[in-house]
């Protein structure tokens, strides 16, 4: 197993260091930290607009479409000095990582010239539209409906149904979204994948309140909404293996490296149990350092996966038991913290409801073993495509 990076690669990691620190100690000092996920838009779009213009925005992505053709060991160093910076979570993540390559691997030639640009440069930003009310781990059961029609330029789809837990959707200018295009279709048949410009009549979009006080996801309504004929990817009723291929990039890289912002997280457990007091509790230590322990483990699998070559960008079994680890550990975390805390962190330091970080990372940490694929979920993953064993028996 790899246990370290070459130096070529720690260069990369200076580089990358240098410049996140530069910008995040000046112009954009006031996100560094930034914890919420729907807090100080205009900054964090003009952030995304940087990290484009500086060529840091999609490393991962080919030359050709403005990316710098980094490794996966590279995208690993970027995301783990992005998290040791205190930089922003990113606003466009739904495009650059998720939308972004799967038009690159799956879009026409014209979808890329058309999209990738703005996208990288954080002019168009982007939601994911998957989950319905009667669809969230059994996306296959989705309603949405799509069927083509004649319109002012040509054949148009028209969209007709529901998506929840749109990430950012108030603030996102294009939405990716499953609909069933086949009349009288099942399961993952006769689904395509459509690109739907948000801002037009016939989309409503209603914030959903977390929590955590943050309105990141949202409710999406398409009530005749249209997008052109050619802004499907793939062939229409195939987008079941494109909304696939998609998920493989969400357990990519920066999944990979999301310890560095654990153990952001866990200094600040840490420093909260030094300055009250509650390190003088040996259960206390212990569950510091049972968590201390366990992010290492976390660490050393993503070296695990990065051993692999570097030419291969997929994840192999390894990668399978990478969101159910994260998912449990970080809401052990959660609790971790607030008992560290005790009686005062159940008390807001200001009028409105808006929690501080340790009450924060508590509340937020309590839904990673839902989004993203629940723990059963997980487990069944893990059983059948990475053991081999007989798939669940599922209903017709």
């Amino acid at each position: 197993m790899r246990t370290g990076f070459t130096p070529e690669q720690e260069a990369f990691r200076a580089e990358v260091a240098a410049w996140l620190n530069e910008q995040l100690s000046g112009p954009f000092l006031s996100i560094r930290g930034l914890t919420s996920y729907s807090g100080m838009v205009e900054e964090r779009r003009a952030w995304e607009r940087a990290l484009g213009e500086a060529g840091w925005g999609a490393v991962g992505w080919p030359k050709e479409y403005g990316g710098r053709g980094a490794s996966l060991a590279e995208q690993v160093i970027l995301a783990e000095e992005y998290a040791r910076a205190g930089a922003p979570g990113r606003m466009n993540h739904v495009g650059v990582e998720l939308a972004g390559p799967t038009l690159i691997h799956f879009g026409t030639e014209a979808q890329k010239q058309r999209f990738l640009r703005p996208m990288l440069l954080g002019e168009e930003f982007w939601a994911q539209g998957y989950s319905e009310p009667n669809a969230g781990s059994d996306l296959a059961n989705i309603r949405t409906r799509a069927w083509l029609e004649d319109g002012p330029n040509g054949k148009e789809w028209v969209i007709e149904g529901q998506k929840t837990w749109t990430s950012l959707a108030q603030y996102a200018d294009w939405i990716f979204v499953l609909a069933r295009t086949e009349d009288g279709s099942q399961g993952p048949q006769g689904i395509s994948f459509l690109l739907v410009p948000l801002k037009q009549k016939g989309v409503t979009i209603r914030p959903i309140r977390q929590i955590t006080g943050d309105a990141e996801f949202n409710e999406t309504f398409f009530d005749g909404a249209r997008t052109a004929a050619e802004n499907v990817v793939g062939k229409p009723g195939e987008g079941w293996r494109v909304a696939m291929g998609l998920l493989s990039h969400e357990r990519g890289a920066s999944s990979l490296a999301m310890q560095m912002n654990f153990r952001n997280e866990l200094d600040r457990v840490i420093a909260a149990a030094n300055a009250n007091g509650a390190a003088n509790d040996p259960l206390i230590r212990q569950r510091i350092a049972d968590a201390h322990v366990g992010l290492t483990l976390m660490r050393y699998n993503a070296l695990r996966t990065l051993s692999r070559r570097d030419d291969d960008t997929s994840l192999g079994r390894e990668g399978f038991i990478h969101k159910i680890y994260w998912g449990t550990w970080h809401r052990k975390l959660g609790e971790l913290a607030m008992d560290v805390l005790g009686a005062p962190g159940l008390v807001a330091a200001q009028p409105e409801y808006d929690p501080e970080d340790l009450p924060r990372l508590w509340l937020q940490s309590r839904s990673d073993t839902i989004h993203g694929g629940t723990n059963q979920i997980q487990r069944n993953i893990i059983a059948e495509r990475g053991l081999g064993l007989p798939r669940e028996p599922r209903g017709r």
